[in-house]
């Protein structure tokens, strides 16, 4: 089991829009490719706003073959296209980072 950290810069002045996408169709389609969410929190560091977010994934295959799918899938392309259309870019810095447990790390 691996897990993948993931933290955008969010603005505050579409920040509704982004949840309401993430929400209602960000976490949807990606349930459809074997995404498990662990858990989401928003944050402030540095002066900025962020969307963190913990995913689980069995392997790196998986976790390749998923962000391959989602990136490609024509629904998900629509629907960012739309929002920032609307609302402009709701997603500045993007950081990615995969995470392994250590041998003395309590069990998730």
């Amino acid at each position: 089991m691996i897990h993948q950290l993931r933290i955008y810069e969010i603005f505050e002045r579409n920040k509704a829009a982004f949840h309401a996408r993430f929400r209602d169709h960000a976490m949807r389609i990606m349930a459809r490719y074997g995404f498990h969410i662990v858990a989401t929190w928003e944050t402030k560091s540095a002066g900025r706003t962020e969307f963190a977010y913990i995913l689980a994934w069995p392997d790196i295959g998986t976790k390749t073959a998923g962000w391959t799918a989602l990136l490609a899938d024509p629904e998900w392309v629509e629907i960012k296209r739309v929002t920032v259309a609307e609302h402009g870019d709701l997603v500045g810095a993007i950081e990615d980072r995969l995470m392994t447990l250590t041998n003395y790390s309590p069990k998730l």
